[in-house]
C-alpha cells in the first residue's frame, strides 16, 4: 500500500527561485505536448506516445529558444509528461466506461497565474534526506523541512508543492504494509448532518465545527480588502496571499478534524457504515454553504483509506433508504419529515430523535448488506 507523508519546508529566497523556474519550465514541457497532441489529432496524423514527444524534448534543449530548459532537472520535465500521459489515459477511460466515477474532462493546458504550483522527482533524480534532515533535491539545494514524523519506509519520489498561501510542501510516496488492528465486536452507524455533524447509533454526538461559518466575518473582510485594490499592483498581491491565507487555515482545520474523527471511529469500531450521500447534488442546493463547510466528503474518503488500512469494514448505505422516516423499532415506514422535525413518534408508540433513528437504521441496513455480500441469513429462518 502506497501512502503520502506531507511535511512543510522552508526554501531560502534563491531555492524559492530555483523552484520558480522548476515551476515554469515543468509547465511549458506540460503545455507544449499538450499543444503537440492537440495538433496531432486535429491534422489526422497517428498519436503522438510518450517516448516520441520525450525525443522532442530532448530536440527542443538544443534549440535556443528552449535551451533554458536545461536549467532545471531532466526528470522534473519527464514527470511533466508523465502526468500528461495520465491525463489523456484517464480521459479514455472515462469516455469508454473503463473508468468509474464522475467523467473526467480532457487535459486542459495550465496556466502561469495559477496560484498552486508543484513539481515531481522520482528516484532517478537522486533525492536524499541528508543525514541533517534537510531534502536534497537536484539543481535546488539541500531544503529545510520540518519533520513531524519518522518516514516509515525510503520514499519512491516527492512532490515539491507550493500552494494559494505561498506555503511550500514536500509530499513523499511510501510503501507501507497494512497493519490490521486487534478485532473487536463494536459495530456503528453513522448518520452525518449539518445541525450536528454527526450522530453514530451508540448515542455519541460528534458536534459541527462549523469552521467556514465561524471564520466567515474574517473572509469576508479580506475578500472585501482584495476586491478594493488596483488589479496589477503590488498591494492587491498582498491582499490576494492575505485571503488565501485565511481560506488556507479553515480547510486545514476542517481536515484536521476529519482526520482526528475518522481515525476515532476506526479504531473503536470493527465495522463502520454510513449513507452513500449525493455531496455534489446537495451542494447545488440553498444548503450549498453549508454543505461544502462539513466537508462530507473528505470524512468518508478518510474513513474508506483508514478502513483499507487497518483491516476494518466500511460499509454505504443505499443514499435512496429511508433511514429517516422509518421506526428503528417495528421497521415501519412512515411518511417523510420536514428538516425542522427533529422528534417524531411512531404508530407503534417509540418516540424517536430524527438523527439517531437514522443511524440505527443506517446500522441494521448496513448489517443486511454486508451479511448479504458475505452469504449470510438477511431473512430470519422460517
Amino acid at each position: 500500500m502506497q501512502l503520502r507523508y506531507n511535511f512543510r519546508v522552508y526554501p531560502t529566497p534563491g531555492q524559492r527561485i530555483a523552484l520558480a523556474r522548476a515551476f515554469g519550465c515543468a509547465r511549458v514541457v506540460y503545455n507544449d505536448a499538450l499543444a503537440a497532441r492537440m495538433h496531432a489529432y486535429r491534422s489526422g496524423a497517428p498519436r503522438l506516445s510518450n517516448s516520441a514527444l520525450s525525443k522532442r524534448l530532448t530536440e527542443s534543449k538544443k534549440s535556443p529558444e528552449r535551451a533554458w530548459l536545461a536549467e532545471v532537472s531532466s526528470v522534473v520535465l519527464q514527470q511533466a509528461l508523465a502526468d500528461l500521459d495520465t491525463a489523456y489515459r484517464n480521459f479514455f477511460a472515462s469516455v469508454t466506461g473503463k473508468r468509474k466515477g464522475a467523467r473526467v474532462a480532457p487535459p486542459r493546458f495550465r496556466s502561469r497565474k495559477d496560484n498552486r504550483q508543484s513539481i515531481r522527482f522520482t528516484r532517478n533524480a537522486r533525492f536524499a534526506v541528508t543525514d541533517s534532515g534537510r531534502l536534497r533535491l537536484p539543481k535546488v539545494g539541500d531544503v529545510a523541512v520540518r519533520w513531524s514524523r519518522v518516514l516509515p519506509s525510503e520514499p519512491s519520489s516527492v512532490s515539491v508543492i507550493v500552494d494559494a498561501a505561498g506555503r511550500y510542501f514536500a509530499s513523499f510516496v511510501v510503501e507501507v504494509n497494512p497493519e490490521s488492528l486487534p478485532g473487536i465486536d463494536a459495530e456503528v452507524g453513522i448518520d452525518l448532518g449539518l445541525t450536528t455533524f454527526a450522530v453514530c447509533s451508540d448515542g455519541k454526538v460528534i458536534t459541527s465545527p462549523k469552521f467556514f461559518r465561524r471564520a466567515e466575518r474574517r473572509l469576508r473582510k479580506a475578500q472585501q480588502g482584495l476586491s478594493r485594490k488596483e488589479k496589477g499592483s503590488k498591494n492587491r498581491a498582498k491582499a490576494r496571499l492575505r485571503v488565501a491565507k485565511a481560506h488556507a487555515k479553515v480547510a486545514d482545520a476542517r481536515r484536521d478534524f476529519a482526520h482526528k474523527q475518522s481515525t476515532a471511529l476506526i479504531r473503536e469500531n470493527q465495522a463502520v457504515y454510513v449513507e452513500d450521500l449525493c455531496v455534489k447534488g446537495l451542494a447545488r442546493t440553498r444548503l450549498a454553504k453549508s454543505v461544502h463547510d462539513a466537508g462530507w466528503g473528505m470524512f468518508i474518503r478518510m474513513l474508506e483509506e483508514k478502513a483499507a488500512r487497518y483491516g476494518r469494514t466500511l460499509v454505504k448505505v443505499d443514499r435512496f433508504f429511508p433511514s429517516t422516516r422509518t421506526c428503528s423499532t417495528c421497521g415501519v415506514v412512515g411518511e417523510k419529515k420536514p428538516l425542522h422535525v427533529r422528534m417524531w413518534a411512531c404508530s407503534c408508540g417509540a418516540v424517536h430523535d430524527r438523527d439517531l433513528n437514522a443511524a440505527k437504521n443506517i446500522l441494521a441496513a448496513g448489517r443486511a448488506e454486508r451479511l448479504n455480500a458475505c452469504g449470510g441469513m438477511v431473512s430470519p429462518a422460517a
